[in-house]
């Protein structure tokens, strides 16, 4: 089997560059035999930054680029000249990549926007030349600063998909075939579980040339928050969803059930999951009856449903309508918020 091209996770060693010693020159020219101090400053290192890029939608690139280094500011030089300062180094990556310490493990930054740019290392400043430290009782000072030192850092950079839409259920329960059927996508599928190996992106059309994105992960499977199965790897994906789609067959002994043991999966890997709102679709319809479908209806959970079919392309639109409506409400309500905020705010002045 080739390797896979999607790369959500690097680890790479960066270096700022260090900044440039300070000149101890004194001027000697003709006929002005003691011209006194003139050294100049050194140059400034250079920093490392990560920048967002909408061009991007993996780290493969990094994969393979494990050191970065800036380059060290020039020392300075006669005639008060300062040194050249050093190049600065970015990174770009993806946007919903975070970066994280290697050693310690604490969260250093997040680019979530396009051409958003974060610096990861300060390059050190140049020291300064002997003429800063001339003064009346000492007018030829032979000193001049050495250049702050580099700060180097093992950084671990871990990409969380940005979509309005997650799909999530467990191994074979359709979220491959949805998505190729509401959107452009192309993932694979087959008949046999964990087909799906990594996380694939698709643009669903809406009315009115309005549309989102949809996010589909590989399947979850009881226990995946404790590292079970490809559940640990991806789950981080959820994280950046706007809504979360559970997806569960009709065929399922038990529908609420199942939907429980995917709630308490996302539960126990991210509490602030529970925040998100949620739309439950019970997919492969057409393989059930209307005495199925009755008794499935009367045990479902308190969440927004529909009932699809998307080999047979049934229930699709119902459920696009749901899936929109979920969308806007949680913007139509985060603008609610802010205005009545706002009002207390104006009422209090």
């Amino acid at each position: 089997m080739s390797e896979s091209n999607f790369v959500d996770y690097v680890k790479i060693y960066c270096r700022s560059g260090k900044g440039g010693q300070g000149s101890m020159h004194f001027r000697r020219e003709k006929y002005i035999p003691r011209g006194g101090p003139d050294g100049g400053d050194g140059g400034r290192g250079g920093d490392v930054f990560l920048r967002a890029s909408r061009n991007l939608w993996t780290l493969l690139h990094l994969k393979f680029e494990r050191h970065v280094f800036a380059s060290s500011g020039e020392n300075g030089s006669a005639k008060r000249s300062s040194g050249k300062d050093g190049e600065d180094r970015i990174i770009e990556v993806p946007c919903g990549t975070v970066a994280y310490d290697a050693e310690t493990g604490a969260y250093l930054c997040d680019v979530t926007e396009d051409g958003q740019t974060v610096r990861l290392l300060k390059g050190g400043k140049g020291g300064r030349g002997n003429v800063h430290f001339k003064t009346a009782t000492n007018q030829a000072p032979r000193y001049a600063q050495p250049g702050e030192p580099e700060e180097e850092r093992t950084v671990i950079l871990q990409l969380k998909l940005l979509a309005d839409v997650g799909l999530v259920g467990f191994p074979n329960a359709g979220k491959s075939t949805l998505l190729s059927v509401m959107s452009a996508a192309k993932p694979k599928i087959a008949d046999y579980p964990f087909t799906t190996l990594e996380p694939n992106l698709g643009i669903v059309s809406f009315r009115d040339n309005r549309s989102f994105v949809m996010a589909d992960i590989p399947g979850i499977i009881e226990g995946a928050s404790e590292g079970k199965g490809l559940g640990l790897r991806f789950l981080r994906h959820i994280e950046r969803n706007s809504l979360l789609l559970f997806m569960i067959p009709a065929d399922a002994q038990d529908i609420r059930r199942e939907y429980e043991v995917l709630d308490s999966e996302l539960l126990n890997y991210n509490p602030d999951l529970m925040g998100k709102n949620r739309v439950l679709a019970v997919t492969k319809c057409d393989l059930a009856d209307g005495e199925r479908l009755a008794v499935i209806r009367k045990d479902l959970p308190d969440v927004p449903c529909a009932f699809i079919s998307a080999v047979a392309q049934q229930g699709l639109t119902e459920l696009k309508d749901i899936l929109w409506h979920e969308l806007t409400r949680e913007t139509f309500e985060d603008k609610e918020q802010i205005v009545h905020r706002d009002m207390e705010t104006m009422g209090s002045d």
